[in-house]
């Protein structure tokens, strides 16, 4: 239900508490008349050391969605946007459709999950090979590239930064990331997509696109542009990358 300041839209964003840069991102890109409101799932460890300690938190994360929607709910939100993402790739395309459906029937609402919008993106796109960049341990990389390959795209390259805690994620430095960018970057690769919402990358994205001539995918500005499409809202954005300026 709109109200004073969401005259069009109320979106709910679920985050992990240990998230610190999802709710920056789309405020920063701050669509007028659209509000996001957080439920936030409680981590009480947010250790990411090893593949065990990366499975332990999505324990976590399934433990308490439930009781972030529950109270995000009570906004009265039109939409659902997920601003976490290792869960939605989890177990591939039917891992996600199956997250997705857990969300609806919980909600009653629709939802954008961060491997949807991020395939959709590359679609439209009209990518074929890509690159990744994620901030995860080896058992979650491995689910990302299932998700992406199982959705027709060929992962040429992966590179996984083993961030020691969830908290840890959101200290990588631009400075770092322009380094993987250019490790990255290939002939043969058509787009470069950076997974894990609490990796800060949005303006970034949008600088890279012009120095290495391809494709940059930020997920948060993936998951804006999904949300804002399935709502039939059309706004264009400069600074967060050409998906959010050209489609």
């Amino acid at each position: 239900m709109p109200d004073a300041a969401a005259w069009r839209a109320k979106f709910a964003t679920i985050v992990p508490s240990t998230n610190t840069v999802v709710e920056h991102d789309y405020n920063d890109i701050r669509p007028a008349g659209i509000t996001f409101h957080a439920g936030r799932m409680h981590i009480a460890d947010g250790s990411l050391g090893s593949d065990d300690d990366f499975e332990a938190l999505l324990e976590q994360i399934r433990a308490s969605l439930g009781v972030a929607i529950r109270d995000v709910l009570t906004c009265e939100p039109d939409y659902m946007v997920m601003g976490m993402s290792a869960e939605t790739f989890w177990g591939g395309t039917a891992g996600n459709e199956r997250f997705e459906r857990r969300v609806r029937e919980a909600t009653g609402l629709d939802v954008t999950t961060g491997a949807t919008a991020c395939r959709e993106a590359l679609r439209r796109f009209g990518a074929e090979r890509i690159a990744v960049i994620s901030p995860y341990q080896p058992i979650a990389d491995e689910n990302v590239t299932r998700f992406f390959e199982e959705s027709g795209f060929r992962v040429h390259a992966f590179k996984g930064l083993r961030c020691p805690s969830a908290t840890a994620i959101a200290h990588v430095s631009e400075r770092e990331l322009v380094d993987v960018l250019r490790e990255l970057d290939d002939p043969r690769v058509d787009a470069i997509v950076q997974v894990g919402t609490n990796l800060s990358m949005v303006r970034l994205a949008d600088e890279a696109e012009r120095w290495l001539g391809k494709r940059v995918l930020a997920i948060n500005a993936a998951t804006m542009w999904h949300a804002l499409r399935a709502n039939g809202y059309d706004d264009s954005f400069r600074r967060f990358g050409s998906l959010l300026r050209e489609f």
